[in-house]
């Protein structure tokens, strides 16, 4: 499969990692838009949020689960943002399953600018 972020969870792309358990991992995005932004991506491939079904959205909870954690570790008490993009239109430009999270400034809301 020549999935990026496949790649990635493989060691074949390097990456700056955050988190990682069974189910998840999570890395520093390499484009930031905010102090604090990470990736979080289920291991199996999972094309996005259009592709989840009852068999595996059980990984959509363990991401939210990681995600809380690492926010607790590293103290966003503040708050923080999850995003997901689903197809070229909503700006997914990976075709994997995955939420940024942001945080480490305060956000308003805007649509073209995504924070």
């Amino acid at each position: 499969m020549d999935c990026l972020f496949c790649k990635i969870i493989a060691g074949e792309i390097p990456c700056t990692k955050v988190y990682e358990d069974d189910f998840v991992f999570a890395f520093k995005d390499i484009s930031p838009i905010a102090p604090v932004h990470y990736l979080f991506i289920p291991k199996a491939h999972i094309s996005g949020a259009a592709a989840v079904t009852e068999e595996n959205a059980v990984i959509v909870g363990k991401i939210f689960t990681a995600i809380a954690k690492v926010a607790a570790r590293e103290q966003l008490d503040s708050g923080f943002r999850v995003i997901t993009n689903n197809g070229a239109d909503a700006g997914q430009t990976v075709p994997h399953l995955h939420f940024h999270l942001l945080a480490g400034k305060e956000m308003g809301w805007s649509a073209e600018s995504g924070v």
